[in-house]
């Protein structure tokens, strides 16, 4: 047997319990694969655990490890470090929870904080240096860990309570999607709920939206007083919240 063949048998054995793979590897291997195949699955649950540890107070353990045992099943890992293996998880928990969607919220939000926290360095703008910025032509460069996912429930409000060990808010959905944005700021990897419009004029200033063309956006949906108040309001927000790295 070559070694492209062995690793291809011991893999299928991990992952599917291949009882063909097992008699290739030899009866002398049989003993030792049941204990390679439970290290294995150790790891895995050990890793959806540490990363999903508010999702798991929220559904109970039972629940949880009934999900984690599905998603293992039906999701092996593909990339060489074990760091990406939860990022196909809140997948998982919406096909298990369709009518509870707060539940992958919660995941999604336990996933992006774990991963902004790991997430590139970068410095934030100041409000010191905002006199020196050009708003007519500025384009705004967005911190390399902000993540933004739709958000229908109340979810934040669940996940911080989780958090601070207090009794969690009944699920309430929301009167209209809006969304969840994750960040790190400073070594403090945050969240907050945020509306449509500031959803969408983040991904606008992401896409390259000059500042200029963002406050005419909003003049055209708001009109010229609210429009560039809002603008102003949400620059001023991600400013202090060390979402602007620079301009540009």
């Amino acid at each position: 047997m070559s070694l492209l063949a062995l690793q291809r048998d011991f893999r299928a054995w991990l992952v599917d319990e291949d009882a063909g793979a097992a008699r290739r590897l030899g009866v002398s291997a049989v003993p030792g694969l049941g204990v390679y195949q439970n290290n294995y699955r150790a790891q895995l649950v050990a890793c959806l655990e540490e990363t999903f540890a508010r999702t798991r107070d929220w559904i109970g353990g039972g629940a949880f490890h009934e999900a984690v045992i599905t998603h293992i099943a039906r999701v092996p890992p593909n990339n060489w470090t074990l760091d990406a293996y939860p990022r196909d998880f809140p997948a998982t928990l919406a096909m298990l929870y369709p009518d509870d969607a707060e539940v992958a919220e919660l995941a999604w939000i336990d996933l992006a904080l774990g991963e902004a926290f790991v997430g590139p360095d970068a410095v934030a703008l100041t409000t010191e240096e905002l006199p020196g910025v050009d708003w007519d032509t500025a384009i705004l460069r967005l911190t390399p860990t902000l993540d933004l996912a739709d958000l229908t429930t109340n979810a934040t409000a669940i996940w911080s309570a989780l958090a601070e060990g207090e009794v969690p808010p009944a699920v309430e959905a929301l009167p209209q999607t809006g969304a969840i944005l994750v960040w790190r700021q400073g070594l403090s990897a945050q969240f907050r709920a945020i509306d449509h419009y500031e959803r969408q004029a983040l991904l606008s200033a992401r896409d390259g939206l000059s500042f200029a063309e963002l406050c005419d956006v909003m003049v055209a949906s708001r009109g010229e007083t609210e429009g560039i108040a809002r603008a102003g309001a949400l620059l001023g927000r991600w400013v202090a919240d060390g979402l602007i790295v620079a301009t540009q």
